[in-house]
C-alpha cells in the first residue's frame, strides 16, 4: 500500500501504555539522534527500552536517564543502557540505528544473541541496509526477520545522554509477519507510524532528499533554510536531483509522491536543519557519503547513467573527511 506522511504532533505528556497488545521489549543498537529520540517516546509509553551506545552517553543515562527536548516538551526518560551488544537477547524488536558504514560489523555482533521471533528493524540512511543485515544474520529457519524502515525526522545529539528533536517525526516499514502489530504499538506511543510494500521507494526518495542536501550541508556546515539563500544552490540541488531521478528510473525504482516537491518542502519543514553528514564532518567523524550520493554514483555506473554532480559532492565530502584524519 502506498505511504502517506503527516507531521507529527509534539509529545507533551507521558503516554499511556497501551492494552490492546502486549507491551514491547524493544533495544536500540546505535543508539544516536534517531535511536534515542523513538527509544524514549517508547519508553514513555510503558514499553522496555534499552539503549546500546557509547560508553559516555551510557553513563550518562544510566545516572540521570535519557534527556529529551522537543519544543514543548523537557524530561528525563528513564531507561535502560548499555555499551553491549548482547543487550538484543530477549528483545521483541531490534531498531537496529548504526552508521550505514556499521552495518555489517553491527549485524554480526549481534547475531548470537537475538531470538528466531525478534523484528530487526533498520532505521539507517541509505537503501540497502536491510539487505546487508539479512545477509551477515543469514537465511536459516532461526534466522529472525528484518525489516527496512523509512524515517522522516529532525533530531541531534546535544550531548551524552541529551536528545533534541526538530522536527516530524514518522515511520514507514516494511511487511513482516509483526510489522502490523508494531505499527500500531509505535503509533500508540506517538510515533506515526505506517507500513508498505513500497518501503525501497521510499527509502530511494529519502536517498535522492540526502544527496541533494546532506553533502552541501557537510561542505558549507548551514542548516538547510540558510544554505538556499546562496545564488546558485537551488539549481545545483535540482541537477543533483535530476541525477538521482535518472539512475533511480534505470534502476526500476517507484518512487511515491512527487519527489522534487518533496526535496523542495525540506527548507520549509526542516530549515534549521544541520545534515547529519555536516555533523559528522563537524566531529571529525567518518560519513555516510559512500551510502549517499557515492551510492548514486556506484548505481549509475553500474547502469550506465552520468552523475558528475554527485559524484564531485562525493569527492569533495572525501577530501574533507580525509583532511581531519
Amino acid at each position: 500500500m502506498p505511504a502517506h506522511h503527516t507531521p507529527m504532533a509534539e509529545p507533551t505528556s507521558p503516554a499511556t501504555p497501551t492494552t490492546a497488545t502486549p507491551l514491547l521489549r524493544i533495544a536500540v543498537l546505535g543508539a544516536g539522534a534517531v535511536g534515542c529520540y523513538f527509544g524514549a517516546l517508547l519508553a514513555r509509553a510503558g514499553h522496555a527500552v534499552t539503549l546500546i551506545g557509547r560508553p559516555a552517553h551510557v553513563q550518562q543515562v544510566q545516572a540521570h536517564g535519557l534527556r529529551l527536548q522537543t519544543a514543548k516538551l523537557d524530561e528525563q526518560v528513564p531507561l535502560a543502557a548499555t555499551t553491549e551488544a548482547s543487550a538484543v537477547a530477549g528483545a521483541d524488536v531490534v531498531l537496529f540505528c548504526v552508521k550505514s558504514t556499521d552495518t555489517e560489523d553491527a549485524a554480526r555482533q549481534m547475531r548470537p544473541h537475538l531470538a528466531p521471533h525478534t523484528l530487526v528493524l533498520t532505521l539507517q540512511n541509505g537503501v540497502d541496509n536491510d539487505e546487508r543485515v539479512r545477509a551477515a544474520l543469514g537465511t536459516g529457519d532461526d534466522a529472525p526477520p528484518v525489516a527496512a524502515a523509512v524515517v522522516y525526522v529532525a533530531t541531534d545529539m546535544a550531548g551524552p545522554g541529551h536528545v533534541r528533536h526538530h522536527g516530524r517525526g514518522e515511520l514507514v516499514i516494511a511487511p513482516s509477519p509483526v510489522s502490523n502489530a508494531v505499527a500500531q504499538q509505535f503509533s500508540a506511543a506517538g510515533i506515526a507510524t505506517e507500513f508498505s510494500d513500497n518501503v525501497r521507494g521510499a527509502l530511494w526518495a529519502k536517498l535522492v532528499i540526502n544527496s541533494a542536501y546532506n553533502a552541501i550541508s557537510a561542505l558549507s556546515q548551514q542548516p538547510y533554510g540558510r544554505l538556499v539563500q546562496t545564488p546558485g544552490v537551488t539549481d545545483l540541488i535540482e541537477d543533483v536531483v535530476a541525477e538521482c531521478l535518472a539512475v533511480a528510473e534505470a534502476d526500476g525504482i517507484r518512487m511515491p509522491g512527487d519527489v522534487r516537491a518533496a526535496v523542495r518542502g525540506i527548507v520549509a519543514t526542516m530549515p534549521g536543519q544541520l545534515s547529519s553528514t555536516a555533523q559528522d564532518v563537524a566531529r571529525g567523524k567518518p560519513s555516510e557519503i559512500d551510502h549517499l550520493n557515492g551510492y548514486v554514483v556506484q548505481r549509475g555506473a553500474v547502469l550506465g547513467v552520468a552523475t558528475p554532480l554527485n559524484r564531485a559532492l562525493w569527492v569533495l565530502v572525501k577530501l574533507v573527511e580525509a583532511k581531519r584524519v
